[in-house]
């Protein structure tokens, strides 16, 4: 697909993240701006056909428009803008009095996404993707790597929706409606896979990383997760049960993060101790 050029002089910044920018069109207060960083053309292009299916299956999602790319050479994607959105996590760094209401709710919209029954033949399965990522990772042994790949086998197959990316900035809400937003990642399988991702930012990530990039501080972060994990899980299921079942899928992000570090990173393999052993 041939992207649209446009021009940044009808646009203004209003934020950024680790993959690029996203502006506010000055023109039309609907549209809104996601912008990835120079060099990348499949990911925006791809992001905007998952995040099409994704709309059209009725998961809660801003609307994706066009795939148009800057003067500067740099690609993105238009989408439908939601006025006065605000994340989960900056939400819950502003407001951590109100921890246990954003994390309850936030657990809401999680167990109805993985509920959402998806054509198989139209996504990728998540189990697939980290079959790749272990391929392609040249940090673990070939004894970690078969140990990791037996695991991951084993994982018992669902058919419904994964985020892919589960992070609480990755929801945001207003209005009275709550919607996912970043959708490159967007897969089927279990649900284990994404709730993983909100354990790794709640609890493995450094507080320096959690200041920056979800807005609060480490303990209101780990606070999120204590009442998240009820809320999704029941309040009848132990904690300690819920973190020994999830740290391992927590772990397995750690391909996803030596990918993108280049590196390997000790702080998140030691979730993955019940599978190397």
């Amino acid at each position: 697909m041939e992207a649209r050029r446009i021009s940044l002089d009808d646009f203004v910044l209003s934020g950024g993240g680790a993959n690029g920018e996203s502006y506010d069109s000055k023109s039309n207060p609907s549209v809104m701006l996601k912008l990835y960083h120079p060099g990348k053309i499949d990911q925006p292009l791809s992001e905007m056909m998952l995040s099409r299916k994704v709309f059209q299956m009725g998961i809660p999602t801003p609307e994706p428009g066009e795939y148009v790319v800057t003067e500067d050479g740099r690609y993105g994607i238009l989408f439908k803008r939601i006025a006065g959105k605000k994340s989960f996590s900056r939400a819950t760094g502003e407001n951590p009095e109100d921890v246990r209401r954003y994390a309850a709710e936030f657990a809401g919209m999680c167990l109805k996404l993985h509920s959402t029954h998806v054509d198989r033949s139209q996504f990728e399965n998540v189990k697939d993707r980290y079959l790749r990522l272990l391929e392609q990772n040249p940090f673990f042994t070939a004894t970690e790597k078969d140990k990791l790949l037996r695991f991951i086998e084993d994982v018992p197959d669902e058919d419904t929706a994964i985020h892919g990316d589960l992070q609480f900035s990755n929801a945001i809400f207003a209005g009275g409606k709550s919607y996912f937003i970043d959708l490159g990642d967007f897969c089927y399988g279990n649900h284990l896979f994404d709730v993983g991702m909100v354990y790794l930012c709640c609890n493995l990530s450094p507080a320096d990383f959690i200041e920056k990039e979800f807005h609060m501080s480490k303990a209101t972060a780990v606070e999120f997760w204590k009442w998240f994990a009820p809320a999704y899980f029941g309040a009848d299921v132990p904690l300690a049960e819920i973190e020994e079942q999830i740290r391992p899928y927590a772990g397995l992000k750690t391909l996803i993060v030596e990918r993108d570090a280049g590196c390997p990173m000790p702080q998140f393999r030691a979730a993955l101790e019940t599978i190397l052993g």
